[in-house]
């Protein structure tokens, strides 16, 4: 059975673990369709939540997509895992700071990962601005969570977090 991938806006109903690909969107790379293959190829039947969404077409909803990624990253901490995948900016984006929202997300979940336990995976593409922050700070309070360099050893880690 293929992969089950859910995008915004829609939240649909999910049976089973679900991975969720937290990172940066806006002046990234597509990573998101590159860890979908590499997960499908790792992991058939995975429930994939990605937010990456095509909103060419002008319905970009701001509060819809929020509680659409609310939803799924709750729902990845409850029976799945959060793969983080920080890449490097290839665009900028004037007026807006590279990565502002999945940097937020990071360290909410990494203080919800030391709370409550909730499953993460962070890979650091080299380039990224504030790695070695995130690396020393993840270090010192969170050793359990992995800190990979590739999208490949992120996905693959994330696949064996998963609860069976």
């Amino acid at each position: 059975m293929p992969a089950s991938v859910f995008y915004p806006p829609t939240i649909e109903s999910v049976g089973g673990p679900v991975l969720f690909l937290a990172g940066p969107i806006q002046g990234a790379s597509d990573w998101q369709s590159e860890a979908i293959g590499l997960l499908r190829e790792m992991a058939p039947g995975l429930h994939i939540a990605c937010p990456r969404r095509d909103s060419a077409d002008g319905t970009f909803d701001y509060d819809r997509q929020v509680d659409w990624e609310t939803n799924y990253l709750r729902l990845s901490a409850e029976r799945g895992v959060i793969l983080f995948w920080l890449a490097r900016e290839v665009v900028s984006v004037p007026g807006r700071a590279y990565a502002q929202t999945s940097r937020f997300e990071l360290a909410e979940w990494k203080v919800r990962h030391e709370r409550d336990g909730a499953r993460l995976v962070v890979g650091i593409e080299d380039g990224f601005s504030g790695a070695r922050y995130i690396r020393k700070r993840f270090t010192q309070d969170c050793p359990s969570v992995p800190l990979l360099g590739s999208l490949e050893e992120t996905c693959r880690s994330a696949v064996e977090r998963i609860p069976r």
